[in-house]
């Protein structure tokens, strides 16, 4: 129930404090479950990271922010995330602000509802519809962003 989200959120930071989308400029990564645990923790992730280093006494980490090209939160933005929450909509809303709606691409974890599948689709289809957006931004969710990034 936790691990994924963690060992997800953990990944991110690795490829972004281990320098590869400053080696790799154009590399995509889609993450599951809209971002893990980044999207709710964007201000520990923006102004605790923002220190990283300052408070450890047995190794120097400062280093690691002065190399990034760009601020840390920027590499954190810059992920692609599905919509996958088991149909949580404050999730969807947190991550949909956090990484913009270019970055949000439609997944539902079917077939692991209780209905083995549609359940979950329905769900996040119905979030995904409530949201104040537009129809043009729902269709970049849908399928949109997909096909750009996959270049379909």
């Amino acid at each position: 129930m936790f691990g994924w989200p963690y060992e997800t959120s953990v990944a991110m930071a690795r490829l972004v404090f281990g320098y590869y989308f400053d080696e790799f400029p154009n590399l995509k990564i889609i993450t599951h479950h809209m971002g893990a645990m980044i999207p709710y923790f964007e201000g520990r992730v923006g102004t605790s990271w923002a220190q990283l280093g300052t408070r450890t006494s047995d190794e120097d980490y400062t280093g690691i922010l002065k190399q990034l090209k760009k601020p840390h939160l920027e590499y954190f933005k810059g992920f692609y995330a599905d919509t996958a929450l088991f149909g949580a909509s404050s999730g969807t809303k947190c991550g949909l602000e956090f990484f913009g709606v270019d970055h949000v691409l439609f997944a539902s974890d079917c077939p692991f509802d209780p209905e083995k599948g549609p359940g979950y689709i329905r769900e996040t289809i119905k979030i995904i519809d409530a949201l104040p957006i537009s129809d043009e931004e729902r269709h970049k969710i849908y399928e949109g962003n997909a096909r750009r990034l996959l270049k379909l």
